[in-house]
């Protein structure tokens, strides 16, 4: 499929060298035409405003230094001002999978680029969703950072304080690599911050879902791709909890209808002003609107935002993600074309309240509806939750395995390294009585064992309760997805020189083994023979063996009580 929109300059060959042997070597990637490379203008979507840059911006050249090759500048709605893509004198970039519908923006170029293989990666600008939603149409993974984890050094400004640069990838895994190099502290943004992750390394999360009366205004396919979505999610071990997420849809109603509209006039209101005939009609009056805010609209926006930050702020006492729809529909550009704003401001529902809550996401494909156009979903997290969110889309997406943006090729299902593991200090999975606070744990920890994290099995296994054991043990038994469940276990490790005695004093039936665990890594751990399982209880429908005991305890209570 042609894509004539997508380009508003490129590079010429040669003009960047490959650089073998760095972290990015070889890969090509494109940049959103409000994003500054040297030896090539930024129009930010319109020649009047364009300028040379004395240089790249800082995200650029670290990506450059890594070894990336950059292929161009590409087409955006202008100013950055939109979420459809067709604002644009360059012409309108369209759905990978259909012309006729819209590729979704503002980064529309950066991510039909991706999509259709003509680069590897890209870079795009997200302050309302622009890195979002034009994923979910095109099939790709958008990543949308921690607000100043990325320089805005070399950007042209939207909204300053909002800004983020995005990424659009074909997998999890190389936003994460990629994200890796370009995230840097940068004393010439005043914004700029250094990276700090809060949250703890786990397999399993739990996952806020929004409610259905906040899902009204889905579409029918969309609808349906979603509970696909959560029901994947929660077949990967991870627990969902409904809940009222109306308070961050409001925060998002701030955006275009509060006083941030101001900052876009702050920061190309002047040119706009003094060039209103170069300027797309729909943006000309967006970022016009925003000369009638005054100071103390600005204040009380602040306030309103605040009153939504503290009632929302219980919500990561509750779950550690979100998961939402990126966009609740899309359009076709005629139907854009006949009422830019309003459809506009539809696709913003799940997207414009992130930088106003400064929070990061992570967009993902999630499926196609009947008519071939795809959906996707956004994972959720608070500040500096990035690599949390990553690996989790990078989990989902291998259980799914979509095709890569517009391509025949399907998501690697490469099987994915245990990233803390230690060749001297191995890993062991318990499950019952080795359990921090059971009986036996003293047996690891007295052998200078520590505890790594907590965990859940793939969905391929049943857990008993083993009859004349002293103390009481339960036996994890393998069986495959039929009739399989998830069960909790903590992961610890242990010197390599008291690995071999551990082991030896595991007595039968119970076994080491090899567990599979429900985000695809694999490590050992107790199993049990299935010989002794025959007369057991089955108590797999408590997800662990600490759930057990404490029904156990509660039902013996009672009993005492009566």
């Amino acid at each position: 499929m042609k894509h004539d929109a997508v380009w508003i300059s490129k590079v010429l060959p040669g003009s960047f060298a490959a650089k073998p042997g760095l972290p990015l070597s070889g890969l090509t990637f494109a940049i959103k035409d409000n994003i500054d490379l040297g030896g090539l203008p930024t129009t930010a979507a319109c020649p009047a405003y364009a300028y040379s840059p004395g240089k790249s911006a800082t995200v650029a050249e670290r990506l450059i230094d890594a070894g990336a090759i950059p292929a161009g500048k590409t087409n955006m709605d202008q100013f950055a001002t939109g979420l459809v893509g067709t604002r644009s004198p360059y012409g309108a970039c369209s759905c990978i999978f259909d012309q006729r519908y819209i590729s979704g923006g503002s980064s529309s170029g950066s991510a039909v680029a991706v999509a259709s293989r003509q680069v590897d990666f890209a870079l795009g600008t997200d302050t309302a969703g622009s890195g979002r939603v034009p994923a979910a149409f095109n099939n790709l993974v958008g990543m949308k950072p921690t607000r100043g984890l990325l320089s805005t050094s070399g950007v042209v400004p939207a909204c300053r304080s909002l800004d983020c640069v995005s990424i659009f990838s074909l997998t999890a895994e190389d936003a994460a690599a990629i994200l890796a190099v370009a995230a840097s502290y940068d004393s010439n943004d005043p914004y700029s911050r250094r990276f700090s992750p809060t949250n703890p390394v786990s397999t399993t999360y739990r996952i806020g879902v929004a409610a259905p009366e906040n899902l009204q205004m889905l579409d029918d396919g969309y609808r349906a791709l979603f509970f696909q979505a959560k029901e994947r999610l929660a077949s990967l071990g991870h627990s969902l909890v409904e809940m009222d997420v109306s308070p961050f849809l409001q925060a998002a109603q701030l955006l275009y209808g509060g006083p941030w509209v101001a900052e876009r006039f702050a920061a190309v209101g002047r040119f706009v002003t003094d060039h209103p005939d170069e300027v797309h009609p729909v943006v000309r009056d967006i970022i016009l609107s925003g000369e009638k805010y005054s100071a103390a609209d600005a204040f009380n926006g602040q306030y309103a935002l605040e009153r939504l930050r503290q009632e929302t702020a219980g919500t990561w006492n509750s779950v550690d993600l979100l998961l939402l729809p990126t966009a609740p529909a899309t359009f076709r550009i005629e139907e854009v074309e006949r009422d830019p704003v309003a459809l506009n401001s539809r696709l913003g529902i799940f997207t414009n309240f992130l930088n106003l809550m400064d929070l990061a996401a992570v967009a993902l494909p999630a499926g196609f509806r009947s008519d071939g156009l795809p959906f996707g979903v956004t994972l959720v997290g608070q500040t500096y939750s990035d690599q949390m969110l990553l690996m989790v889309a990078g989990c989902y997406l291998r259980s799914l395995r979509p095709l890569l943006g517009g391509t025949k090729l399907p998501y690697p299902d490469t099987a994915v390294p245990a990233k803390d593991s230690n060749p001297a200090r191995p890993m062991i999975a318990v499950v019952g009585a080795h359990l921090s606070g059971e009986p036996l744990n003293h047996q690891i920890t007295d052998r200078g064992g520590r505890f790594v994290r907590k965990a859940k099995t793939a969905p391929s296994y049943q857990l008993f309760a083993l009859p004349g054991t002293s103390p009481q043990k339960p036996g994890l038994v393998r069986i495959g997805a039929e009739g399989g469940v998830s069960i909790d276990l903590e992961i610890w490790d242990l010197p390599i020189t008291e690995f071999a005695d551990f082991v030896l004093q595991v007595p039968s039936p119970l076994t080491i083994g090899l567990i599979h665990l429900s985000d695809g890594r694999t490590v050992k751990g107790f199993l049990c023979e299935e010989v002794a399982v025959q007369d057991a209880e089955n108590i797999s429908a408590f997800g662990g063996w600490k759930s057990y005991l404490k029904c156990q305890t509660l039902a013996a209570s009672s009993v005492f009580r009566g």
